[in-house]
């Protein structure tokens, strides 16, 4: 694939020292919901274990999500251990760790994470209106006791180029970020000036850590499904509904947001919302298009 780190069967730089070195093209995973009854929740482990090892050895880094909207899913990092096995290189493996957890659990899970293998981890807040409460403020807060607590983790923190780009690209830079990297919200080829607006507010501000561009496999136009997705990310629905009522494939309206994402500087990028049965063909599929 383009722009990957082909896997050799020793163990590979880590994320943070690879975005230094090599453009980067990941995927981001949500684990299965908690609520799966055991046949469904396993069936469904096999399918996330099964692609998580194959993108590792395929040479991408892959991103597990926590439940950082309030939807209850499956503890990431336990089920890696039990099902990753030990030949498949951990450290391009990335859980997500929400502060939506008790600090105790925070901390530990870093800890567990550090001593399985995992060298990376992207700490966020997590959406404050639903779920569990916050255990620190902000996610910064978090990251600066991981960095305390196992000091030999990498740490990813989170951007918004949706939001004001000089509010987001100064919490980067102002001294409390707490990181190696930062992703950000996912973005689309229909918001190219705000991603402009952002990368020049980082070239301002003088941001040197690399981020990691969020981008969205949007399976359809489905005006609810659309609507749903818009309580959790901007989403760009009249635009996307052109794009597929003119015969573009899902595939085809994601490549064209990584080419555009190319073409303004962006190194680094990760698509989510892949279906996890089919994540590695569709990725291909997606590659093969930009």
């Amino acid at each position: 694939m383009a722009g990957h780190v082909p896997y050799t069967g020793r163990m590979a730089s880590g994320l943070a020292e690879t975005l230094h070195e090599h453009a980067v093209l990941s995927v981001e995973l949500r684990p299965p919901r908690a609520e799966l009854d055991a046949a469904a929740g396993r069936d469904a482990w096999i399918d996330t274990h099964h692609a998580v090892r194959g993108f590792v050895r395929d040479g991408s880094f892959v991103f597990l999500t926590d439940s950082a909207v309030g939807t209850r899913e499956e503890h990431n990092l336990r089920h890696l251990v039990i099902n990753l096995g030990t030949d498949v290189p951990r450290d391009r493996v990335v859980p997500f760790l929400t502060t939506k957890h008790t600090l105790d659990f925070c901390l530990a899970y870093a800890e567990r994470a550090w001593t399985e293998g995992f060298r990376s981890l992207v700490v966020l807040g997590g959406d404050r209106s639903v779920g569990a409460p916050r255990c620190v403020g902000h996610a910064w807060e978090l990251r600066r006791l991981i960095r305390q607590h196992v000091p030999g983790l990498s740490l990813g923190g989170w951007a918004n180029p949706h939001a004001d780009a000089a509010t987001q690209t100064g919490f980067i830079t102002g001294g409390q970020f707490y990181g190696e990297y930062f992703l950000t919200q996912v973005v689309s080829h229909h918001d190219m000036p705000k991603v402009d607006r952002f990368l020049a507010e980082c070239g301002r501000q003088g941001v040197t850590l690399p981020g990691v561009f969020g981008v969205f496999y949007y399976r359809s136009a489905n005006p609810r499904t659309l609507q749903t997705l818009q309580q959790f990310l901007p989403v760009p629905a009249e635009a996307l509904t052109r794009e597929f009522e003119s015969g573009a494939s899902p595939e085809l309206v994601c490549a064209r947001t990584i080419t555009a994402l190319r073409a303004a500087g962006v190194k680094h990028v990760y698509v989510s919302n892949l279906p996890v049965a089919t994540a590695r063909a569709t990725f291909e599929r997606i590659l093969a298009l930009t």
